[in-house]
């Protein structure tokens, strides 16, 4: 079964393009949400937040993700440390859910793909691309308590788009001028042929 991951930028448009090779019945794997539900669920995990952040970064049981994300958005010993904390368990994660597949390929989504090292877990890899005015827009109107400044500096903590562009196997422009279906259709024939 290959492993192909799909990545880019906040506001490129990740979700939108999972959501499509979804409906074409490849499963898919989300690792932010594979990481929030070992962040809500695993007690060893829980603790070792709770001794990054305080124990007062859950409220009732629940983490706050927001909070959390300001942290680390801040301090990137923070984010190193946290990355440290979920990344094994979220490669974990990945594997067992990969052994229950029988699909042809799966896609694993995972924003920060580059990133955190977990590029060299999977067999391709695309990158959605989307220029940075409408990446802005996406991520303004999804996150309307957000600055633009916020946004911004958060945007400026990810790895360029050119070089995730020069790392991967194929590229989906998400512009709203390019059709996204069309791009994932040729990447799918691509990939079953």
């Amino acid at each position: 079964m290959l492993k192909v991951a799909i990545t880019g930028n906040m506001g490129s448009g990740k979700s939108t393009v999972c959501s499509v090779f979804s409906t074409l019945g490849v499963p898919v794997f989300n690792a932010d949400n594979a990481a929030a539900y070992e962040m809500a669920n695993n007690q060893i995990i829980i603790d070792q937040i709770k001794n990054l952040f305080g124990a007062t970064i859950y409220k009732d049981g629940i983490p706050d993700r927001g909070r959390i994300a300001s942290l680390v958005f801040n301090d990137t010993n923070k984010m190193a440390a946290l990355n440290a904390i979920m990344h094994p368990v979220t490669i974990h994660h990945f594997k067992e859910w990969c052994s229950h597949q029988q699909a042809s390929y799966i896609i694993k989504e995972a924003a920060i793909l580059f990133e955190s090292g977990t590029d060299s877990g999977v067999d391709k890899i695309i990158t959605v691309s989307a220029p940075e005015d409408l990446r802005l827009k996406r991520v303004t109107k999804r996150n309307p308590t957000w600055s633009t400044d916020e946004i911004k500096r958060r945007f400026s903590l990810q790895m360029d788009e050119q070089q995730k562009i020069k790392l991967s196997d194929f590229v989906i422009i998400n512009d709203d001028k390019h059709s996204v279906i069309e791009q994932v259709l040729h990447i799918h024939k691509n990939l079953t042929e």
